[in-house]
């Protein structure tokens, strides 16, 4: 089948007609032209992971399955420092309880995206304490160069460092996880990693030690740093930690929608409606100029206008984040990025960042838009809680208020009709998602 199958499909009726006195077959919904553009964003079925070369057990299984226990084990998390933890349903337990916080916590795992749909509405986070961005999907993260919003870890292996000191997500240490993995999953950790580096030089911590014992003046930057954080044992065993997780995490995709089948010959499985979405999305609606590729991301960061405020029952004030040109601007320094001493090869993917960091004021990464349909909320500020108001946002070029920098986007002059289609479209970008063998939480030691 050629990249204009589908398009051939439609006019098949049409071809048919060709010299009899039927010529009255409707024309195709969506032009060559179109098509040809939405050739880019098909996903095959033969789509393999990219490697890694920041991480050499990227592909071993066993780190994998290793990666996975650590991913829901709750163990290495310290107190629960937020008083919005009173044990109610969307929280993780009660205020000054340890052992509470996986990356499962957040990353809910039943829901097929691994998005945070435990928290109150669903849109930031409650560990520790409030997150102040949206938890992220962690589908088909193993095509994401820069991870986070404002793309401040250049190495999946190096996420966990951020999770596990701050006071508002695990509020524990490097050292407090090095301890656990100890006791815990020495034989585990070995088989994949060779030798535990020996810690008895350092004290031992129990959990209601492990990190912060009250809130930091500044949640978001404060971390209450234990003994070891800059030693190479110590870290050498946070970042295998990160680099098990790392290697389960590349196993969880999306996967093929109606869309790739529309796509490759099944002229039935998008409906009208979705098929005029598709050819908003590649013209009228400039979707496509930053919703690009297989995963319909082209992973680069922009400012668009994303409103900011106090959000509801948090008290976080989500406005005026800087996001890229913040978080961009640490990875030259970061000791975990892909040219630093922890990483096992330096593919140059610091040489795609931009050499002016400040045309990304107020910039956040494009996320990916597979399996959308999964997500609560959406922006990187949980701003919007429906599909509908994020076209809006986009239609009218941007917000009017709580970002700083400008937008870079512009009104599209999209019809209540044309926006309903377009929505219609992203929800045919609706895939499998990750098998029930890898959302089933496992057996920890």
């Amino acid at each position: 089948m050629t990249r204009f199958g589908p398009f051939l499909l439609l006019l098949g009726p049409a071809l048919a007609a060709c010299g009899s006195e039927d010529q009255g077959a409707p024309a195709p919904i969506v032009g060559p032209d179109a098509m040809q553009r939405l050739s880019a964003l098909v996903l095959r079925s033969s789509a393999a992971l990219p490697p890694d070369a920041t991480n050499r057990f990227a592909d071993d299984t066993r780190a994998a399955t290793l990666g996975k226990k650590f991913f829901f084990d709750p163990r290495f998390s310290g107190p629960l420092l937020d008083d919005s933890n009173n044990g109610e349903s969307g929280t993780v337990g009660h205020q000054g309880e340890t052992g509470r916080v996986s990356c499962a916590s957040c990353h809910v795992p039943g829901n097929g995206s691994f998005v945070d749909t435990r928290s109150i509405r669903g849109q930031l986070s409650l560990a520790s304490g409030w997150t102040h961005r949206r938890t992220p999907a962690l589908l088909d993260l193993a095509h994401t160069p820069f991870l986070g919003w404002d793309g401040r870890r250049a190495t999946a292996f190096s996420v966990v460092f951020g999770v596990i000191e701050s006071p508002l997500e695990f509020n524990s240490s490097r050292l407090f996880l090095a301890q656990q993995i100890a006791l815990h999953y020495r034989g585990e950790y070995e088989a994949v990693f060779g030798p535990l580096p020996a810690l008895g030089a350092y004290p031992a911590l129990v959990a209601a030690d492990a990190g912060c014992s009250e809130m930091p003046a500044d949640p978001v930057k404060g971390r209450c740093l234990k003994p070891g954080s800059e030693d190479d044992e110590v870290n050498r065993i946070t970042v295998n930690f990160g680099k098990a997780i790392a290697a389960y995490l590349r196993l969880l995709g999306c996967g093929r929608s109606r869309f790739d089948s529309w796509m490759q010959g099944d002229a039935q499985a998008l409906t009208p409606q979705e098929q005029t979405g598709a050819a908003l999305f590649v013209g009228k609606g400039k979707c496509v100029s930053c919703h690009t590729g297989p995963y319909l991301t082209d992973n680069k960061f922009y400012n668009v206008g994303t409103p900011g405020g106090v959000a509801l029952f948090t008290g976080v004030d989500t406005s005026n984040d800087r996001g890229a040109i913040v978080g961009l601007g640490e990875i030259a320094q970061d000791a975990f990025g892909p040219a630093g001493p922890y990483s096992d090869g330096d593919d140059g993917r610091l040489a795609a960042l931009p050499a002016d960091l400040t045309v990304l004021e107020g910039a956040f990464r494009t996320p990916g838009l597979r399996c959308i349909d999964n997500r609560p909320s959406f922006m990187h500020n949980a701003e919007f809680r429906s599909l509908t108001d994020v076209i809006d946002l986009f239609n009218e070029g941007g917000g009017q208020r709580g970002y700083v920098g400008v937008p870079q986007i512009e009104p599209l002059g999209l019809s209540s009709e044309e926006r309903a289609a377009l929505q219609a479209f992203l929800l045919s970008l609706q895939g499998p998602g990750p098998s029930a063998e890898l959302r089933a939480a496992p057996s920890l030691p």
